[in-house]
């Protein structure tokens, strides 16, 4: 396997570039990745990936977490990001969500896996079981999670935030390669960096929440306003600090379990991406009846900003 090595020409991709298309122009070859993988804490590199190399993008919010690194799983077109970066430089309320996602709609992605380390709200959902969890509850505070926040506005249909299709194929990805997996629940997303106090864990237990984590929901969305299907695969390293019989979460906890679920996602990531639709994405259409501003009063400023997104509209 090939080290990641600098895109040709030591590009940062200008989104005018490559809005229409999607495809990305390296090492003499073409590419254009439906496919996303985002590596939460732990999974820094997507191992199978080869014939790699590393993109670096601009966005119209700044720069994602790292560069993406483009190349094929099981034959098929691939993008992957470090969602920390690599080394695990960001933590989850500086995440630049907006700039992850909006990049790999530049490069043409449709379909996002998104692993994530969590923590239990319940007995059964234990350590090294994967969670397909179908809703989310948010308890950020003032995190970005739309990119309409100027001249344009949006109001995506999000009662269902999961995509059914690509839950459906992460979860036989689970199963052929022989880990348990629970499919639905919901996920709380918390602030963080600290975890849960006593009286929190409990209290979201109370509230029927199932796995707890620091980064998805807004990922979520804003997958949702970029059209894409996004599906969060949870690997869970702790009972949070609710388990009487358990000690409460920490980093130490949190490594050794992710290191054994390390090659778990890995695999997992090969089964799925063999069985990712080739059809578009169900949610290619979710702004299409989203967007309430009168296309007439928006700048051609605006209109730049959200080519890659909502040009197709406005």
């Amino acid at each position: 396997m090939r080290d990641p090595k600098p895109l040709a020409e030591g590009i940062t991709l200008a989104r005018r570039a490559i809005r229409h298309a999607g495809t990305v122009h390296y090492n003499g070859q073409f590419m254009h990745p439906r496919i996303g993988i985002i590596g939460g804490s732990g999974l820094y590199d997507m191992e199978p990936l080869e014939d790699r190399s590393e993109v670096r993008i601009d966005t119209p919010w700044g720069a994602p977490s790292d560069a993406y690194v483009v190349g094929r799983i099981a034959g098929r077109e691939v993008a992957f990001l470090a969602r920390h970066g690599r080394g695990h430089r960001i933590m989850p309320s500086n995440l630049n969500f907006r700039a992850n996602i909006h990049g790999l709609k530049q490069l043409g992605v449709e379909y996002v896996l998104s692993f994530s380390a969590v923590g239990s709200l319940r007995e059964e959902l234990e350590p090294l079981h994967f969670v397909l969890p179908d809703q989310f509850f948010d308890r950020t505070r003032g995190r970005a999670s739309t990119f309409f926040d100027e001249e344009l506005v949006a109001h995506i249909t999000f009662s269902h935030p999961i995509c059914a299709t690509l839950a459906d194929v992460a979860e036989q990805a689970c199963r052929t390669v022989g880990v348990t997996v629970h499919r639905g629940g919901t996920y709380c997303c918390m602030e963080g960096p600290a975890f849960s106090t006593l009286a929190e864990s409990n209290t979201y237990r109370s509230w029927g929440f199932d796995i707890i984590g620091m980064t998805n929901l807004q990922e979520a969305k804003l997958a949702r306003e970029a059209e894409m299907s996004y599906c969060t695969l949870a690997m869970v390293t702790d009972y949070d600090c609710w388990h009487p019989g358990h000690d409460a979460v920490t980093v130490d906890t949190v490594i050794e379990y992710l290191t054994k679920n390390a090659a778990h996602a890995q695999q997992i990531a090969v089964e799925a991406v063999r069985n990712i639709p080739t059809a578009p994405s169900p949610y290619a259409s979710a702004l299409k009846n989203a967007i309430l501003s009168d296309r007439k009063a928006v700048s051609d400023r605006a209109r730049e900003k959200y080519a890659v997104l909502a040009g197709k509209y406005i």
